[in-house]
């Protein structure tokens, strides 16, 4: 049987710039992960306005696309993220969100509250946990806080998440090693206080 031949991201764009109407593929491939990610910063409720804004400023930069690179995701992950920069407000009032609704699912669906399976202990602990997490992600800087989010949703590696923010390989990897460690700190405090409040 003969294989279907499948183009690369790279060869997309190169068919987009004169012919605009293939960019739709790149759509297609890309749009639920840009917005995933979107709604992991920002909630679900900015994240569709994102998504399009996103493919909107790709469209228009085509031309600065590196042809050199297969996949297009980080490309268009890093253009998210200078957009969100534009957002920091919505992204603070999002994490403020889910520090105070700690219980809700991480796409901000009440799957954690409303799962039977849960025992009330399992959703209270889920809930603490999520407001330590909420606490800890906003006391990141927001160069920290980008390269931890784009590694914990968007599963890209340091060489992409470089790729996505234009800073070298290295950066990232200080920037990850530094983010990790301030959250764990944070989280390991947070739940030595709770464990104290419960015992006190």
């Amino acid at each position: 049987m003969r294989e279907t031949y499948v183009r690369s991201d790279a060869e997309v764009v190169v068919a987009a710039r004169t012919r605009p109407e293939e960019f739709t593929e790149l759509y297609r491939r890309h749009a639920a992960a840009v917005f995933r990610y979107g709604a992991s910063r920002l909630g679900r409720e900015h994240a569709d306005d994102l998504m399009s804004e996103t493919f909107l400023v790709a469209l228009e930069k085509l031309e600065r696309f590196d042809l050199a690179f297969g996949s297009a995701l980080p490309w268009l992950l890093g253009i998210a993220t200078r957009l969100i920069r534009r957002r920091r407000s919505a992204e603070a009032a999002a994490w403020r969100l889910i520090a105070a609704e700690g219980a809700l699912g991480g796409d901000g669906s009440a799957r954690a509250v409303l799962d039977p399976s849960e025992s009330a202990d399992d959703r209270i602990d889920a809930g603490r946990s999520a407001e330590l997490l909420a606490d800890a992600m906003l006391a990141l800087a927001r160069r920290d806080r980008e390269v931890i989010a784009l590694a914990a949703w968007s599963d890209l590696a340091p060489v992409e998440i470089a790729e996505a923010l234009g800073i070298p390989e290295g950066t990232v990897r200080s920037r990850l090693h530094r983010a990790r460690t301030v959250l764990r700190t944070r989280l390991e405090a947070g739940a030595a206080r709770e464990k104290e409040m419960d015992h006190a």
